[in-house]
């Protein structure tokens, strides 16, 4: 009982510094034209929620079904199919097409062919029963490998004014949100999350592992094909809406697992949106006010997050030996 009530006045807390980091991202140094301001920031702000809950549901979701907590589903090379369709655009037709196009149009085109490689790799793959989920993981990186070898073959070769562009493009933002975007992804996310909900009850059994799952009843290989649909669609909306930020599900990840100890994922899940929420408000504060816009996110959390990822590698190792 106890217990409960430790992880209880844990989420408490956690919700309380959501609520103290969007109040000091909405209210700090507001200009003058306070209103113009406080409209581009909550517009921002919209965006981090979107992202934050999206990359942690899906990484949790992930490292769930893979049982690892190192592994996030950037490994399924989802963030290099989404550059390779940006860049594709701009060498084929020329960064002016990409920069004038439709953003809900290629806000779908860039989801709907990331989710469509996702479904196609995992209908190739589990095809027979029997095959092994680090096997769909193997294959992941190859194809990311192979998505970045072409996104850096074309931008050898296009304009250096356009490659400046088609640079641009890999570092996530949420300076420059477009309102029409942001609905639809809301929309959709709102929507996963509430598809996500009939499975809530089987992620604690998931979590102990394949063979264990099988004995207690679970219908393992449906269940996982079905919860990895639910993970290339939250990966590819957080993505096609700001952009690729390859390290942020590691470090909320084992962040949260830090701060909550329990194995119950009804925790874990909201206690996971509300770090990543909480990281991206003060990265952007970071961006906005420390360093005036002369860095990206993206670049801030892959740094932290590159030096975490060596760090449980390190501290990995010496459990090893």
């Amino acid at each position: 009982m106890s217990k409960k009530k430790s992880t209880a006045s844990q989420l408490l807390i956690l919700l309380l510094c959501v609520v103290i980091s969007i109040a000091l991202y909405l209210g700090y140094n507001l200009p003058n034209r306070w209103e113009y301001a406080l409209y581009h920031r909550g517009l921002s702000l919209i965006a981090i929620v979107i992202t934050g809950a999206a990359i942690a549901l899906g990484t949790m979701i992930f490292q769930t079904i893979v049982n690892n907590r190192i592994l996030t589903p950037a490994i399924l090379g989802l963030d290099s199919l989404y550059l390779l369709i940006q860049t594709t655009i701009i060498f084929g037709f020329g960064a002016k097409t990409l920069l004038s196009m439709n953003s809900v149009l290629l806000f779908f085109i860039s989801t709907g062919l990331m989710v469509l490689f996702a479904l196609g790799l995992y209908m190739f793959l589990f095809k027979k029963e029997q095959q092994n989920i680090f096997f769909l993981l193997l294959v992941g990186i190859v194809f990311g490998t192979f998505f970045q070898s072409l996104t850096t073959f074309m931008e050898v070769l296009i304009d250096p004014n356009e490659f400046q562009v088609a640079q641009d493009i890999g570092f996530a933002s949420f300076s420059r949100i477009n309102t029409q975007i942001l609905w639809y992804a809301l929309g959709i996310l709102v929507i996963t999350i509430l598809y996500t909900l009939k499975y809530m009850r089987y992620f604690d059994v998931l979590a102990l592992g394949r063979d264990s799952a099988i004995n207690l009843g679970i219908a393992y290989h449906q269940l996982t094909w079905r919860l990895l649909i639910i993970v290339a669609i939250l990966t590819s909306v957080s993505t096609a809406l700001v952009g690729p930020m390859t390290f942020l599900g590691l470090l909320v990840m084992n962040v949260t697992f830090e701060f909550i100890r329990t194995y119950r994922h009804s925790v874990l899940i909201p206690a996971a949106m509300c770090i990543a929420i909480i990281a991206l408000i003060i990265g952007q504060f970071l961006v906005t006010h420390i360093f005036s816009f002369n860095t990206t996110l993206s670049i801030i959390v892959n740094f932290v997050g590159g030096i975490y990822f060596i760090y449980l590698l390190l501290r990995t190792n010496k459990k090893w030996q």
